[in-house]
């Protein structure tokens, strides 16, 4: 295990899985600006390093994901408009480079996921969380305008008709009511959830990298809306997985009846 840490973001490496771990549990692990910076590079560092083949989001201390920005900030560092351009230029590096990276990535919550919380939820591919985890963006309740990306990748999980709810009501929602809109994929009890989230992270990590990487960007370009010059891209990825070692070792694999072992070429 390979663990780097840098103040309240923590970096962690278990085999093929890239744990990013928001460390201020004081705080229900609200991010302020210079955990946001920190975020931003560990991505970079996952997304440049072979070994990672999926990375997970988790907030220390078990009760509570990310409750959103870290609120102490916001009279100093946001303001007013010009501030909160300024905040929200370095903060937004590292939801876009949640969303934005060719790898799965999983959103492992327990607890309260609020507001930016929840956004940055919607930035990752998978969202997986404990039987007692809430969901909430308290927005509305505190005179803030939702910005452009995290509305969309709202949207992207739960429909405009539910984002419309979550967004309007302002209200708090249970994991059974957040399974049932799709703003979480599946719900494990409390008791268990380590090996739980163990078990689905290793699931994905187990598979083809080129294949996850095919499948994720063009899922993506087909629902933000497929164009002809997007085709010869997503086009290549499939042939990238067609003449790889790793398509040669599933087919072999397959037929020996024994678990793949892929390298990601």
């Amino acid at each position: 295990m390979d663990t780097v840490t840098t103040d309240k973001i923590i970096a962690k490496k278990e085999g093929a899985i890239g744990w990013l771990l928001y460390n201020n549990p004081d705080r229900h692990n609200a991010i302020s600006l210079d955990m946001a910076a920190a975020g931003t590079a560990v991505i970079k560092q996952y997304a440049e390093d072979d070994e990672v083949r999926v990375i997970a989001l988790r907030g220390v201390g078990g009760k509570a994901f990310v409750s959103g920005a870290d609120i102490s900030e916001f009279e100093k560092r946001r303001a007013n408009a010009d501030l909160a351009k300024e905040y929200a230029a370095v903060s937004s590096g590292m939801f876009r480079g949640v969303r934005g990276v060719e790898k799965p990535t999983v959103a492992v919550i327990e607890g309260i996921c609020m507001g930016g919380g929840l956004g940055l939820s919607c930035a990752c591919d998978l969202r997986i969380c404990t039987d007692d985890s809430v969901f909430a963006i308290p927005a509305g309740r505190l005179g803030i305008g939702y910005g452009q990306d995290m509305t969309q990748w709202v949207i992207d999980a739960v429909g405009p008709a539910n984002a419309k709810e979550i967004l309007l009501t302002a209200r708090r929602y249970t994991p059974e009511e957040a399974y049932h809109m799709g703003l979480v994929h599946k719900v494990a009890p409390r008791d268990g959830f380590d090996d739980f989230a163990a078990e689905y992270l290793g699931r994905i990590a187990d598979n083809a990298p080129l294949s996850l990487k095919a499948a994720k960007l063009t899922i993506n370009d087909i629902a933000n809306g497929l164009g002809d010059a997007d085709n010869a891209a997503l086009d290549a990825l499939v042939a990238a997985c067609a003449n790889s070692d790793d398509y040669k070792e599933g087919r072999t694999a397959f037929m020996e009846k024994r678990r793949p072992a892929f390298k990601g070429k």
